[in-house]
């Protein structure tokens, strides 16, 4: 009797429970002012759906930086095969960011799954400035230390293809970003972009990812992935 008893309640709660995911919220169907628009020199046009309702002042620090060319230009600085490929910073160096303060953590309930996109930072949670990285398979590990603000949706492709090392010896770059919601045509082919934008960039200690299987330079040191 005990074990019949046992068994209805786990089949009750495993009821509640699947009525609490079912009745969990879903994520705001993505609109063309929170899709980030990548264009890579591998080649091609990445789309990020971006997530303003876990992440929002990372998303609009992201728009804001997009949207004054920020990013044109700049390189993947640091990239690891199997885990994960990090840009975002002007010196092309890790140790560079915006002129804007740096990001207070929005750590959240995205997982680090392959296309997630989120913030890289230095050993303080709340270093976060402009550098970001994007998953080439899962690390959740990484989850709730990391801020997830998006995922790619289209051009994994063209992410999988960006030069690996730290440094890369010929690093992939964006040559292009926008939000869709502007309607900014891909570059002519062959075009490639000018140098990164370097003007009101702020030297800050070293943005990253948790650390390679062989430890980076960097100034901080964040956990193992």
């Amino acid at each position: 009797m005990r074990v019949i008893w046992a068994g209805l309640v786990a089949l009750a709660l495993g009821h509640a429970a699947a009525a609490q995911v079912a009745a969990a919220p879903p994520p705001p169907p993505p609109t063309p002012e929170n899709t980030l628009v990548l264009d890579l020199s591998t080649g091609g046009r990445v789309t990020i759906e971006m997530r303003p309702d876990v992440a929002p002042k990372h998303v609009e620090r992201v728009k804001a930086l997009v949207r004054e060319h920020f990013y044109d230009g700049t390189i993947f600085h640091r990239v690891i095969d199997g885990f994960m490929a990090q840009g975002g910073d002007p010196t092309g160096t890790g140790t560079g960011g915006s002129k804007l303060p740096n990001l207070k953590a929005e750590f959240n309930d995205l997982p680090h799954v392959r296309g997630a996109v989120a913030m890289a930072r230095a050993g303080d949670t709340d270093s976060a400035n402009s550098q970001f990285y994007i998953c080439f398979a899962p690390s959740l590990k990484l989850d709730r230390n990391y801020t997830v603000w998006g995922r790619v949706t289209s051009g994994m492709e063209f992410v999988d293809a960006i030069e690996k090392g730290e440094p890369p010896a010929n690093p992939s770059k964006i040559v292009q970003a926008s939000i869709a919601a502007d309607h900014v045509a891909p570059p002519a082919a062959g075009v490639a972009s000018g140098p990164a934008v370097s003007v009101g960039t702020t030297p800050v200690p070293a943005a990253t990812v948790p650390a390679a299987p062989v430890p980076p330079p960097a100034a901080a040191v964040p956990p193992s992935r």
